[in-house]
């Protein structure tokens, strides 16, 4: 296939989901992935269930949704890492390698031998990608980090929710890991990024990802609001803290949202709603104004959009190119036919199941493809294949780690 990434090859060592997500958006682009596992166990989201995706008789696997979210296009390998002849594999994986992904504690796989000294040593090439919670250096570098913890920590539990002194008010994390995404999505950038340097310098590097650091990172305009404005940014429930309005408003039956940009979508509103001449008031005509009388703006638009029904102001503001959409649920959006147009309701073929369905990657090239066909692997799918072909080992080798439980 004619995938940007491939003849790269990856040793995925992370689990559950910032760098497992890495992984799988590498793969994606064609780099060949092993996701190397403990025996017996494997990835811990395996087991972060239910759901479990059904075989083809109707029966749970032992395979959580939550693991497949975040290893499609992988192969998997067992190996005991703690063993010595477990490392000695790796070893000679990572010397063919040109990425090494991981997420264990600051030093944690030093003494299993699988630290960038001791791989770099072996493949000064290797591009090797830490993933911890509060990175390699500062005086948080011992602590275990998880997403919820540094959606907290971090400062997104402090604008998210419902406004202070409003119903419901309080920090809310949330619904998705986003912290542990998007620093998926930043070792992506960051290996992608070395592996060009590298193909000037002729060598590997070194990547240090913080969860904490990432976090802070895409607070994006909240972090310039505080650093440029000196004021510190608040829960605004569904309200946007520079732009008004720009939240979501109840109808006759049902909730929209409505996302006004500019001064000139905010008069087709008033146009269609009846009363143009609110384009025209001095506290309504200009983005500033309507931040500065954020209550009154919104109090008159909310009682404007409560004369009508959802799918009057949709099909109205659509018309209009106000951009406007409904609130929809999952089951909604993925049966809704403009993501099913583009590819991101996916079935794939599965060694289990038959098939199993997933969420497809956005990326679309105009000359490249991406490799979506190949569904998250089995624990230990690939392990013989992976021994025989890129380490040449026999079927009688083979056998002998299995016996000492290296692998399974």
């Amino acid at each position: 296939m004619n995938t940007p990434l491939a003849g790269i090859r990856v040793l995925d060592l992370s689990r559950i989901l910032a760098g497992p997500w890495a992984g799988q958006l590498l793969a994606d682009l064609g780099a060949d992935v092993i996701k190397v596992e403990r025996p017996g166990a494997g990835d811990d989201t395996r087991q972060w269930g239910p759901p479990y995706l059904k075989d083809a008789d109707g029966n749970n696997t032992d395979e959580a949704a939550y693991y497949l979210a975040a290893n499609r296009g992988k192969q998997s390998i067992t190996v005991d890492i703690t063993q010595p002849e477990g490392q000695a594999l790796l070893h000679k994986l990572a010397a063919n390698a040109d990425v090494v992904i991981e997420n264990y504690k600051v030093g944690g796989l030093k003494k299993y031998r699988l630290d960038y000294d001791t791989l770099s040593a072996i493949n000064p090439k290797i591009v090797y990608c830490s993933i911890t919670g509060f990175g390699q250096t500062g005086p948080y570098r011992e602590r275990a980090g998880y997403d919820f913890m540094i959606q907290g920590m971090g400062g997104l539990m402090s604008i998210t929710g419902e406004r202070d002194g409003q119903p419901g008010a309080g920090p809310q994390k949330v619904g998705v890991a986003v912290t542990d995404i998007f620093t998926g999505l930043y070792a992506t950038i960051a290996i992608q990024g070395a592996l060009i340097e590298r193909g000037r310098s002729g060598l590997g590097q070194y990547i240090d990802l913080a969860l904490f650091d990432v976090q802070a990172a895409v607070l994006a305009n909240q972090a310039t609001n505080y650093l440029v404005g000196g004021v510190t940014p608040a829960r605004m429930g569904n309200a946007h803290p520079n732009i008004v309005p720009y939240q979501a408003f109840a109808t006759q039956d049902g909730f929209i949202i409505l996302a006004i940009g500019n001064d000139a979508q905010f008069r087709k509103f008033c146009t269609l709603a009846k009363v143009p001449e609110l384009a025209d008031d001095p506290r309504f005509a200009t983005n500033p104004a309507r931040v500065a009388n954020r209550e009154q703006v919104c109090d008159t638009v909310a009682k404007l959009l409560l004369q009508h029904t959802a799918e009057h102001w949709l099909t109205q503001l659509e018309a209009q190119q106000v951009p406007c959409g409904p609130i929809n649920n999952i089951e909604q959006v993925f049966n809704d036919p403009q993501l099913q147009a583009r590819n991101m309701r996916i079935q794939v073929a599965h060694p289990l199941a038959g098939q199993v369905e997933l969420a497809g990657n956005p990326i679309h090239y105009g000359r490249s493809q991406l490799q979506q066909s190949v569904a998250p692997p089995s624990l230990g799918q690939h392990t013989d294949s992976i021994l025989k072909s890129q380490l040449g080992l026999t079927d009688a080798e083979i056998r002998d780690l299995r016996s000492k439980k290296i692998i399974d």
